[in-house]
């Protein structure tokens, strides 16, 4: 039987062993060879933060504030820990079993999809599977995600030639963020991040100028690089309460800050009364996947993807600099669990099957 990452307790992760269902109409079978975590919203899940705000309500456009469910909820006992998958955003591997009504894909053909970290993938073809060439390093392959949010963040935010960017967060997708910065003419493009690999790889990736927010005072030193403007563009894909008073306190006046992380409830320590009430900035959420897009019909998710895959098969967006550590399968229990636990060791976990 093939194998996956697992909770298999609260707080232990372990390699398990799973069930393949009976192809359907339109799936395939895909052997993985390469995958990569995403971390933010993967971490999300894996702390259950997000369980904090209650339930969306899609019809409302709003959370259900979880204090009425609790108090319906007293005095029951908690449901039992279940063992789950965990961990894994898109993989690389070649097809090796079509379905039922499966067309465009063939046997021994290397695709890259979404899926957790399982040696074998069953997918649906379409529009979310993708055909990957033989010469494309499989580090950038998996970066499709997250340069589709990357690339939302930087149009949202209408970074232009010659703009002055600052972006805090050098995760994967403030990474590809510095690189469609540079792709799109602004400079200079100043990355901000407090953890040494994720700054050697903002360097890696062109940025003209990174920053350590916890020895620099960051939002100075962006004035100061931009003759004291600010920058025209901010883009925050960190999380940290921190770091978003930096990129308000950094911004140009009436320049654009975009809010691009899927954080838990900020503490204190936001204050809009200060930067934020004399330079007015302009704060703009991001998020590529919720659609209508800000610029439909024009854009949609779908243009998205396609435009990012076409600059990663001409090589002009890596993810080589991106995906580090690679470890084998095997050390995933050890590895995955440094992401919430160690996160200066790692910048987006790859593994290797």
């Amino acid at each position: 039987m093939p194998r996956q990452l697992m909770m298999v307790e609260p707080g232990k992760l372990a390699i398990g062993e799973y069930e393949l269902p009976e192809l359907g109409e339109g799936e395939l079978r895909v052997k993985a060879e390469q995958a990569a975590s995403k971390h933010g919203t993967e971490m999300a899940g894996f702390k259950e933060y997000g369980k904090r705000r209650g339930r969306f309500d899609r019809e409302l456009g709003c959370y259900i504030r979880p204090d009425g469910e609790a108090d319906a909820a007293a005095g029951e006992a908690p449901a039992p820990f279940k063992p789950r998958p965990v961990g894994g955003n898109m993989f690389v591997g070649t097809v090796t079993e079509l379905g039922p009504g499966v067309d465009g894909y063939a046997e021994g053909e290397r695709v890259l999809g979404y899926g957790g970290f399982r040696e074998v993938q069953t997918v649906r073809a379409g529009r979310q599977l993708w055909k990957v060439p033989a010469d494309l390093d499989w580090r950038s392959a998996v970066c499709l995600d997250p340069a589709d949010f990357a690339m939302a963040a930087v149009r949202d935010g209408h970074v232009r030639v010659g703009d002055a960017v600052a972006v805090f967060g050098m995760g994967a997708i403030g990474l590809m963020c510095v690189q469609i910065c540079r792709l799109s003419g602004a400079h200079p493009v100043i990355a901000v991040d407090p953890l040494e690999i994720r700054r050697a790889a903002a360097a890696g990736c062109g940025a003209d100028l990174v920053l350590d927010p916890a020895s620099d005072d960051a939002a100075l030193e962006v004035r100061k690089a931009t003759q004291k403007r600010g920058a025209d563009v901010v883009i925050e894909y960190s999380g940290n309460v921190r770091a978003m008073q930096e990129a308000i306190r950094a911004c140009a006046f009436g320049g654009n800050v975009v809010a691009g992380a899927y954080p838990p409830p900020y503490p204190e320590g936001l204050d809009l009364g200060a930067e934020a009430h004399l330079n007015i900035p302009n704060i703009i959420f991001s998020r590529a996947c919720s659609e209508p897009n800000r610029e439909h019909p024009r854009w949609d998710e779908p243009r998205i993807y396609a435009t990012c895959w076409r600059m990663i098969c001409e090589g002009r967006l890596t993810g080589e600099p991106v995906v580090k550590p690679v470890v084998p399968f095997e050390k995933l229990p050890e590895e995955y669990m440094k992401v919430a636990t160690d996160p200066a060791s790692n910048v987006k976990l790859g593994c290797e099957y």
